[in-house]
């Protein structure tokens, strides 16, 4: 008898060891589970799947390219953040292929790890960056190779890549390093969908062109061509930027106190102001949908592009339009981010981490300054919230832990900021 009760008291002990280890399991999740397949429809629109453009460079010149330990401690931060998609803008160099080879050893290490690519393909007129005259009527003879090495990425890489963005800001006319006729970028794309028509590609990868919100038809009528409307069809999206930053200084009137704000305070006049910078790029993303729909286009529109310096020595600083600063910068992001997320629309915010490369020789230039962290590994005033839940603990960028600008202290940091000038 006293045997038979030790039976059962071992039985009932492992049963109760063996449920226990079961709630466990159902409470936290394997890493050996794997997150289910999505596609680009699953995504795009998605604000569980917050997006970002993303360059991982360090130093002045891009001939010194981030390693793939690097691009990994980018990504666990992008992840940290809540960032599932990013965007990459060229092949032409290792940044894109790399950064797609970290992802996919952060996922053999954590299957749970998610990340996604929306994949760009640099595209150029005749002599683009040459000191030869360019012709913005015949493209480039490297974008054949560019197209090339897209294409073979994304065969290597479907879980992965799951747009291609057929040229940057490559139709807009004010890019007049390199912009080509919308029948080049037409052209690339036709291409892409054939291969996906062909099964060479996979047929959920969305295809589409980035440029500025005027490229897709919004506002200037002289970009509304037969071209660009064959485009807007062959594309499965449209991705276009919106700048009300620039717009402080090239079309300002949106962005100076009108006089009936002049009897309020400084921080009542800027947030006055990021507010209309708002409605300005909703103005600009509402002109480009109501050109595609005028066309009988069912199309989704979503943001390629859209930031705001923090810094700026030239047109956007303290002498020019006042826009940049962090105090606006974060505005900006909070702002564009509860829009755009409630009303399905994705966001690839410009951009994650300063990139110095981009105005060399001119370190106060606002292009290098757009990322939410800078190169210190401070996080930016947009998401000093995110320092504080410690969503960032244990991650490092060069070494360092992400901390805050101005050590946290709101009121020195709004001594670097002004209110715009007032309208005359």
């Amino acid at each position: 008898m006293i045997l038979k009760k030790y039976i059962v008291i071992s039985l009932v002990l492992a049963l109760c060891v063996t449920v226990s280890c079961n709630e466990i399991k159902k409470d936290e999740p394997s890493k050996t589970q794997k997150i289910k397949e999505v596609t680009a429809k699953d995504i795009l629109g998605n604000p569980d799947y917050l997006a970002i453009s993303y360059g991982g460079y360090r130093e002045k010149s891009r001939d010194v390219q981030p390693t793939i330990e690097e691009l990994k401690d980018d990504l666990k931060i992008l992840s940290a953040m809540g960032v599932k998609v990013v965007r990459t803008y060229n092949v032409q160099l290792m940044q894109a292929p790399n950064l797609l080879k970290a992802i996919r050893e952060l996922k053999e290490q954590d299957p749970t790890f998610e990340m996604y690519v929306m994949l760009g393909a640099w595209i150029d007129c005749l002599n683009a960056w040459t000191d030869q005259p360019v012709n913005h009527e015949v493209e480039s003879p490297n974008n054949a190779a560019e197209i090339e090495r897209a294409v073979n990425l994304a065969k290597i890489y479907p879980d992965i890549v799951k747009m291609v963005a057929v040229g940057n800001e490559a139709m807009v006319r004010w890019a007049t390093s390199y912009f080509v006729r919308p029948r080049v970028i037409l052209k690339w794309v036709n291409h892409l969908q054939a291969l996906k028509k062909n099964g060479e590609l996979p047929k959920d990868l969305w295809i589409t062109s980035s440029d500025d919100f005027a490229s897709w038809g919004g506002g200037d009528n002289s970009y509304r061509t037969e071209n660009l409307e064959k485009l807007i069809k062959a594309v499965d999206f449209i991705s276009m930027h919106t700048y009300p930053m620039h717009n402080t200084h090239y079309n300002p009137q949106f962005w100076l106190v009108p006089e009936s704000e002049y009897g309020l305070s400084e921080k009542e006049k800027i947030e006055s102001a990021m507010l209309r910078a708002k409605d300005f790029a909703r103005s600009q993303y509402n002109e480009v949908k109501a050109y595609v729909d005028s066309l009988g286009l069912e199309k989704p529109v979503h943001i390629g592009e859209t930031g705001w310096a923090t810094v700026s020595n030239g047109f956007y600083g303290k002498t020019g339009s006042r826009a940049s600063d962090e105090y606006k910068s974060g505005r900006y992001y909070k702002l564009i981010r509860d829009w755009t997320n409630k009303e399905n629309i994705s966001c690839f915010y410009f951009e994650a981490f300063d990139e110095q490369w981009k105005d060399a020789e001119n370190p106060g230039g606002s292009e290098n300054h757009f990322g939410l962290i800078n190169l210190n590994s401070q996080a930016k005033y947009a998401i000093w919230d995110l320092v504080d839940k410690g969503k960032f603990k244990g991650l490092t960028r060069n070494g360092k832990p992400i901390t805050k600008t101005y050590n946290g202290n709101k009121e020195e940091l709004l001594e670097d900021v002004l209110a715009p000038p007032v309208k005359l």
